[in-house]
């Protein structure tokens, strides 16, 4: 398929400019960017959508262009904020770059091919420009009033207690001129984008129009394309703003531990696991189609929610940690053994699931009653209950069923001097003694 065909049965695509003249445009190799915003040391799941178009864009045979918004990032992109973004240092905002390129070079081809993509900092040459300059020579193609309209603006503007600065207002202007700027030095003609872009991805059509226009060789061709902001069904927030962000680094400070996001696909409600599956994974129609029969018949084995859970841990962490969760998933839900888990899994483990921290000191002598323990876990509520579970063989420590009146010792302690006790098939609570 095209890319726009490709986009179109997986549900990515939102809007685009100029449509017929858009797929005549790419009936040869071209070139598309589409902008990070470097305000974290790692980039997160919503950002998957246009690495995902940047993704298909290659795979179609065309060069894409990630560019890093060390400049912009300076401003601050009013875009889905109700206040005003906290300013960050140069140092800060370049490590930033330099962390988020490590994923993107993961996830697309870094090549000398004629659709190797690259990486380029809009700091580069937002850095150069003097101010005078920006307002003779861009600002003057920028209408005050149909700024005020665009929905980031004015949202802001109609804020009770906060409007928006100058700084932030000014963005707009800053993103058209990287569209213009990549236009004019790499034959950028496409930018991809989440749809609360689109304002911003005409206005830098308009100032190339403009700035174009009066040359010799006239209209240049330049176009947007847009992908939906995706969610799920049970309204669960998966952005940076809510602080709730799937993170796509497990080595900084902003950070999702493999096993955290595997857990996160595989318990996606079975609602959302088809267009996910369209949506974020790489898989092929012919194997999507074929997880979604599975899905109708037989919803209790979560076949789909697996395998895009092994496809997306792959993808963005590689083959070795998934394997590695994978076998932490098998020993907490399946039939493994929690005794062959290292320390850094069982740490994600701790982590990812309800946890409290012991004194070890009381396991010495004859150690230290379990009816005691797990009311001080979120497994029981009081020793009255706690009692009641250990009597029905509800309880299991390390993943073996325990009596009534089991006792843990020092010699029950798992890497990390960690103990994990699990009521029933799933509610775990891990303890760490120290």
């Amino acid at each position: 398929m095209s890319f726009l065909e490709e986009l179109r049965w997986r549900g990515l695509l939102h809007q685009q400019t100029a449509t017929d003249e858009l797929d005549l445009h790419l009936a040869e190799p071209r070139v598309a960017y589409a902008g990070f915003d470097p305000t974290s040391d790692s980039l997160h799941v919503g950002n998957l959508i246009p690495i995902k178009l940047l993704m298909h864009w290659q795979a179609a045979g065309h060069r894409p262009i990630a560019l890093m918004g060390g400049g912009t990032g300076l401003i601050g992109d009013p875009s889905g904020r109700d206040s005003e973004r906290q300013l960050l240092s140069r140092d800060k905002v370049e490590a930033n770059i330099a962390s988020q390129r490590r994923i993107l070079e993961r996830l697309l081809d870094f090549d000398d091919s004629s659709r190797g993509a690259r990486l380029v900092n809009n700091l580069d040459w937002l850095d150069e420009l003097g101010f005078i300059e920006v307002l003779r020579d861009v600002g003057k193609h920028f209408s005050v009033n149909t700024m005020i309209q665009k929905d980031s603006v004015h949202d802001r503007l109609h804020a009770r207690e906060q409007g928006i600065s100058y700084t932030e207002f000014s963005y707009m202007i800053l993103q058209a001129y990287d569209f213009l700027h990549l236009r004019r030095t790499m034959d950028c003609t496409v930018q991809l984008a989440g749809s609360d872009q689109y304002g911003n991805i005409v206005a830098g059509i308009d100032l190339i129009r403009r700035e174009f226009g009066g040359h010799e060789g006239g209209h240049p061709e330049s176009f947007g394309v847009t992908a939906p902001l995706v969610g799920r069904s049970d309204g669960k927030k998966m952005s940076k703003s809510s602080g709730e962000a799937l993170w796509l680094s497990s080595n900084t400070q902003d950070a999702t531990s493999p096993y955290a996001f595997y857990q996160y696909w595989i318990n996606l409600p079975d609602a959302d696991i088809v267009p996910w599956l369209r949506w974020f994974s790489l898989l092929d129609r012919e194997r999507i189609d074929e997880l979604a029969r599975s899905r109708e018949a037989e919803p209790q084995r979560r076949i789909a929610q697996t395998e895009l859970a092994r496809h997306m841990t792959t993808m963005v962490h590689g083959e070795d940690e998934f394997k590695r969760v994978e076998r932490a998933t098998i020993a907490l839900f399946g039939s493994g053994d929690l005794r062959d888990l290292d320390e850094s899994t069982l740490a994600e483990v701790f982590a990812d699931v309800p946890h409290s921290t012991h004194d070890k000191s009381q396991m010495a002598g004859d150690g230290v009653l379990l009816a005691d323990v797990l009311t001080s876990t979120s497994l029981a509520s009081s020793k009255r209950a706690a009692r009641e579970y250990l009597d029905s063989g509800a309880i299991a420590v390390n993943g073996e069923k325990c009596p009534a009146d089991r006792r843990l010792y020092t010699r029950d302690l798992l890497p990390g001097a960690t103990i994990l006790l699990r009521r029933g098939r799933k509610n775990w609570h891990a303890t760490k003694w120290e």
